[in-house]
């Protein structure tokens, strides 16, 4: 590891021991100055699962949870963030009516809840997708989304949206009637104009500004571990890269990079995070 003086947390990342090059990737982000990641599931078919009940979606979770303990091992502190994939649902839909694709979506989703009740995983994920539907599939989206917002409620964590790039301000509605708070609702791939906590893709150009301004948001990769797309949509080593060529170029203080890698995530996903 090139650096020990302070964390370096990837906030969205995923490592695909099938079908990418796995726990190199961690190697890589560690040898880069990276301490702990986000580890987020990725989508059912990566795993050539084709879902038709809730419990289908274990698979994918107990992969997720595996890795992360491998990740453990090597030196780098990955915390589980399980749950749907908003572009699920245009799959389900090639083979079952959009009622049950949504039933099927919002069941996945309170299976990854119990696996955050036990204090497997730390959060959810879901969203809504982030290219043009019909409204119809909106609509079910936004449902899908909202009971999200209402099972982190109640296991009191947090929830990473993927969704369409923009702000999302309609979300601050929904969680305020699933009883949850926005800062512990993550827009992954943020744009500044978002109302919900950011987590800027770490080649942004607007994360000097923000964190000038002492604004409260946490970097990620985006990291897909896939071998026919590699370093897509940045490699395993970008954050830690990114953040040290902050440091280096006066952009950041140290002050700055404790905050966003280590208390922000800590007040957002509720886990501790140190050296």
């Amino acid at each position: 590891m090139q650096n020990n003086r302070f964390p370096i947390t990837d906030d969205h990342m995923h490592i695909d021991p099938e079908n990418g090059i796995g726990i190199r990737a961690v190697r890589e982000f560690s040898r880069s100055g990276g301490t702990h990641i986000f580890l987020v599931t990725k989508p059912s078919w990566s795993y050539g699962i084709s879902p038709t009940s809730p419990n289908d979606f274990r698979v994918v979770y107990e992969r997720t949870i595996a890795t992360a303990e491998e990740c453990c091992r090597e030196g780098v502190v990955a915390f589980p963030v399980l749950g749907v994939h908003p572009a699920e649902i245009s799959r389900l839909t090639e083979r079952m009516s959009l009622s049950e694709a949504e039933a099927l979506m919002i069941g996945a989703l309170e299976v990854a809840a119990e696996y955050v009740s036990e204090g497997v995983a730390i959060g959810l994920k879901s969203g809504r997708p982030h290219y043009e539907v019909e409204a119809p599939v909106w609509d079910a989206s936004n449902r899908v989304l909202y009971a999200s917002l209402e099972l982190a409620a109640d296991c009191g964590c947090a929830v990473q949206l993927h969704a369409e790039s923009g702000p999302c301000e309609d979300v601050v509605l929904m969680a305020g009637k699933a009883g949850i708070s926005i800062e512990r609702v993550v827009k992954h791939f943020a744009t500044p104009d978002t109302p919900l906590h950011p987590s800027f893709i770490a080649s942004h150009e607007d994360i000097v500004t923000a964190a000038r301004e002492g604004r409260s948001f946490t970097m990620e990769s985006d990291y897909m571990d896939e071998r026919d797309r590699p370093g897509s949509v940045l490699g395993p080593r970008s954050v830690p890269r990114f953040t040290l060529r902050h440091l280096e170029a006066g952009n950041f203080t140290e002050e700055d990079v404790w905050r966003i890698h280590a208390r922000v995530p800590e007040k957002v996903y509720g886990v501790q995070i140190s050296l």
